[in-house]
């Protein structure tokens, strides 16, 4: 089996800067959604700087050497440089990010996270989201506090309880499990899902054509004025004798929105 992806990222319609930051390493089974916070020349320079701090960890490895310990510890080490640029640079002012990453080797996947970038996984038609948001409205609804459907709308809903460069002891969530075929996985920053619900991602998802997937969610996104930055990674696991390209679905009727 091998894994093809597509990303992209925006600005949205309100925001001035990108303060997200992805990657794609398909060769290496390491895929990375970072979402900064803390504004201009802070949450850009922290989203960035998780990025390349996983991709200086891994990028001379196999697949079989890297592991989560691996990732794990790249997290940290952004975790500490993050800060000590928050106390050096930008007068104590928070510089962090929530990341998401996937890892697929092994006939396994193992989703890692902090924050509230997500972490989606389709199988069967069936959407799921596999990360659970680490953010001040979800401590409510497990708490019996609201209900999971007003979380979105609540006051609330932009704080988040973990990031990385935020506390000087990082914890980061990890969940494993087995691949199958056709599964396709979606990482997102809060920006998508913010205006797109998971109902509509996995209605968009059905036809598995991750190109033209991807594309719909980010117009969705914008065509509802994203108010955050939109950046997503769609990555399929395909059979070793399907085609490299995603054109034997080009004729699959993806919805659009409006």
């Amino acid at each position: 089996m091998f894994q093809s992806s597509h990303a992209q990222t925006h600005r949205g319609t309100v925001r001035k800067i990108n303060e997200d930051a992805f990657l794609e390493r398909p060769t290496q089974g390491v895929w990375v959604v970072a979402d900064g916070m803390g504004g201009h020349a802070a949450g850009d320079v922290a989203s960035q700087l998780v990025i390349d701090t996983i991709l200086k960890s891994i990028e001379y490895l196999s697949l079989d050497e890297i592991t989560t310990t691996v990732i794990v510890q790249s997290l940290k080490e952004s975790n500490a440089m993050l800060q000590q640029m928050s106390k050096t640079q930008f007068s104590g002012k928070v510089a962090g990010s929530t990341v998401v990453i996937l890892l697929i080797k092994d006939d396994y996947y193992h989703l890692l996270w902090v924050g509230d970038s997500r972490g989606y996984l389709l199988r069967e038609g069936v959407l799921q989201q596999v990360t659970k948001d680490h953010s001040q409205v979800n401590d409510m609804v497990d708490e019996g506090v609201i209900l999971a459907k007003d979380a979105e709308s609540h006051p609330l809903a932009n704080v988040i309880t973990r990031a990385v460069g935020v506390d000087s002891e990082l914890n980061v969530d990890i969940k494993s499990d087995k691949l199958e075929l056709g599964d396709v996985f979606l990482l997102c920053s809060d920006g998508l899902n913010k205006e797109v619900s998971d109902k509509e991602i996995e209605k968009v998802l059905q036809p598995g054509n991750i190109i033209d997937a991807g594309m719909a969610l980010m117009h969705a996104s914008l065509v509802r004025n994203a108010r955050d930055n939109v950046t997503c990674i769609l990555i399929k696991n395909k059979s070793d004798t399907d085609n490299m390209s995603e054109d034997s679905d080009s004729d699959a009727t993806i919805p659009l929105f409006v």
